[in-house]
């Protein structure tokens, strides 16, 4: 960019990266707000709405193509008022009106492009449109020119369409689903769905593209534990190994791209969002425990470490996403030519890590090659003649030196805006792993992002907010806000015992019911005192993050089976409740639902553990006064080994009453762990030889 551009508009004062990637277009854009709104009314002028994301590669393709075009942007500032929104600062404005252009072409995706009145009645609309008509495509000149006349000539039609539009997603926004029971037929028939939709060679579900499923994944674990189905088991191995084998894996950085663009996991996406790495933690963790499958950990590790390093704020949160592009190019920063890697490693090394990570002079990908993982690592190691071991510390080395020299390219553009409930994920993620692996770096960002949102992300009122970039904390928190960071705090005391967490998730709980419940049982996606749109969305039905419904009522289950809070409870049963009707027809748009339902039908098992004296007052103490025991450390390693999906884990010490109920009466000199059952408990284990045998017994 020039240090003089020639245009600089409005969005050179908002916060959003990627609003302010265009900020210097031709285009006048404004950012979603009442100034925009009646300068249109003013005008008489429609509203052209263009919503993307940072990450999203061709939203980078049309600003190049239309919106950095002096003649386009002359004929949008002639005729409309131009809005940019940041899809990931704004999710309710993008769920209305993706619904608009789904309504209007059966299909959605960014970027997004809506014309609609001043009253923000869409009228038409789509996704991307090339600069002029190609291939079948209309052109976005021909587009704007033909929508301005049509205002212009035939404003009653427009008007009349608008109004109709709107009323259907209203009915889209918040829809009534008939009753139907829940139970554990339920969760059989989504693990049969989802199983007659795998892959049983690639892994996963469907064909290309192919996503991940992380909740998914989490299902079939939970119906492999209640009704024995190898077959889930099997499945869930295959998928999570043949994912960290593929290219949508960063075999030398850690951490998981967006999604695979074929049906094997090799070319994906490659840009890299928050929201895809935390959810495949708790997936990988849960298939560790139920298979003892060290590589899964490993994963777990790589993929944590790459958030550390490369999406971790110094204030402590965490960042949204990785673009896909670097210098222009899609990619370009992850894939390598053979003459590269011949360069950079020895003669031997270079023909290890090429054998197995599928490089060649050919290459896997537009004549360059994504690191992959076609053969295991035991077959290799036999092709090659040596030992796994051998192998594992010639790959290790020639990876740590194509990871430096990667690290002196251009990299990806990041954008390092913080929302809170991206962060309640990972919050949720690096706890788990945290007591799981035994990590304190783990727990320790995720105290330190907890307390940034607690904090910071917050306005004058105390009130949750959901976005924070360049010292300003924005937006009203939206319902995934609060969901995701109850589920986070709530896991975090329960891998630390630090009670304050607990405290916090009560009171963001309790904001949550005053402010987004529905009589009618669930959630709106807005609070009752936020802007007023043209509809008020409520949406049970998972996308590429858990839906706000079904994360909310997995964080009350587990908080009110921790706090004994009959409220907390009785919201996460009506909520279940009021898309009961989806998640019995359709299963598999529903995961994280389908995890509060297991969670709810249980049976669900309190676990109290007792250290034999109060928790000491900081993180450091804590974790010495444990490890000072070793019966106590290693029954908190059966436990952390174990695949329990239906249990909490609360502490006894430091008087605390918020979950006084379950701790009554179990706390003494003695280091002791108690697993219990709706109040009634079994004898306390004093050792692992004791609790092995009661956790053989719930298994």
């Amino acid at each position: 960019m020039s240090e003089n551009p020639k245009h600089t508009n409005r969005l050179i004062n908002e916060t959003s990266p990627y609003l302010q990637q265009h900020a210097h277009n031709p285009v006048d854009w404004y950012p979603w707000g009442d100034e925009a709104f009646e300068k249109a009314k003013a005008e008489s002028k429609p509203i052209f709405l263009s919503v993307g994301y940072s990450a999203c590669h061709w939203c980078h393709v049309m600003e190049h193509e239309s919106f950095e075009n002096e003649g386009i942007a002359e004929l949008l500032n002639r005729n409309f008022i131009s809005i940019k929104v940041d899809r990931e600062e704004r999710p309710d404005v993008d769920q209305i009106y993706m619904s608009a252009v789904q309504l209007i072409t059966k299909r959605g995706g960014w970027p997004m492009s809506v014309f609609m009145t001043a009253e923000g009645k869409p009228f038409y609309g789509g996704t991307y449109w090339p600069p002029t008509s190609r291939m079948g495509m209309p052109g976005f000149r021909d587009i704007i020119m033909k929508l301005a006349d049509y205002w212009n000539s035939k404003r009653e039609e427009v008007d009349t369409s608008a109004q109709q539009l709107v009323e259907a997603i209203q009915q889209m926004a918040a829809p009534a689903f008939d009753s139907a029971d829940l139970n554990e037929e339920t969760i059989k028939l989504a693990s049969k769905q989802l199983l007659a939709s795998a892959d049983r060679k690639h892994g996963g579900f469907g064909g290309a593209p192919k996503f991940p499923h992380p909740m998914d994944i989490r299902v079939l674990l939970r119906a492999w534990k209640r009704f024995g189905e190898q077959d889930a088991l099997d499945t869930v191995l295959l998928t999570l190994k043949k994912m960290a084998a593929g290219g949508m894996y960063d075999q030398l950085g850690g951490g998981f791209h967006r999604y695979s663009t074929d049906a094997y996991w090799l070319v994906p996406h490659f840009e890299k969002m928050l929201y895809d790495n935390a959810l495949f933690v708790p997936a990988y963790i849960e298939g560790w425990q139920a298979t003892g499958d060290e590589t899964l950990t490993q994963t777990v590790r790589e993929t944590l470490d790459y958030t550390l390093r490369e999406m971790t704020s110094p204030e402590g949160g965490f960042y949204s996403t990785q673009d896909a592009d670097s210098e222009g190019e899609e990619g370009k920063f992850f894939v390598w030519s053979e003459s590269e890697v011949d360069e950079l490693l020895d003669d031997e090394e270079a023909r290890v890590f090429k054998a197995c990570y599928d490089v060649s002079a050919r290459g896997n990908w537009e004549g360059n090659n994504i690191l992959n993982l076609p053969e295991s690592l035991e077959s290799r190691a036999n092709d090659l003649q040596v030992t796994v071991e051998e192998l594992s510390q010639t790959l290790a080395n020639a990876k740590e030196k194509l990871f430096d020299k990667r690290s002196e390219r251009i990299a990806p553009g990041r954008d390092d805006k913080v929302l809170v409930a991206w962060n309640g994920m990972m919050i949720t993620a690096m706890a788990q792993a945290g007591w799981v692996l035994q990590n304190e770096d783990y727990l320790n960002a995720a105290r330190n992002a907890a307390r940034f949102c607690l904090d910071t992300v917050k306005d004058d009122t105390g009130r949750l907010l959901h976005s924070f970039k360049d010292g300003q904390a924005r937006f009203s928190a939206y319902l995934d806000d609060y969901a995701c960071l109850i589920d986070g705090l709530v896991e975090l005391y329960q891998a630390t015992a630090e009670e304050n967490w607990l405290a916090e998730a009560v009171r963001l709980a309790e904001e949550l019911i005053e402010h987004f419940a529905d009589a009618e049982g669930g959630f709106f996606f807005t609070a009752n005192d936020a802007e007023q749109l043209i509809a008020r969305t409520k949406d049970g039905q998972d996308n590429a993050v858990p839906s706000g419904n079904g994360m909310a009522a997995t964080a009350l289950a587990k908080l009110a089976k921790l706090t004994a809070r009959d409220d907390f409870e009785t919201q996460a049963r009506k909520t279940l409740e009021s898309i009961s009707g989806m998640i019995a027809d359709h299963p598999r748009a529903v995961g994280q639902s389908l995890i509060a339902l297991d969670f709810l039908l249980g049976p669900t098992y309190e676990v109290v553990i007792n250290v034999g004296q109060a928790v000491p007052d900081s993180d450091e103490k804590a974790a010495h006064s444990r490890q000072a025991q070793p019966d106590l450390q290693k029954m908190l390693e059966a436990l952390q080994q174990n695949f329990l999906p239906n249990k909490v884990v609360a502490w006894t010490g430091n008087d605390s009453s918020l979950v006084g109920e379950l701790t009554a009466g179990k706390g003494s000199d003695q280091s002791r762990v108690y697993i219990c059952q709706q109040g009634a408990c079994q004898m306390p284990a004093e050792n692992v030889e004791q609790l092995g045998s009661q956790l053989v017994q719930m298994t």
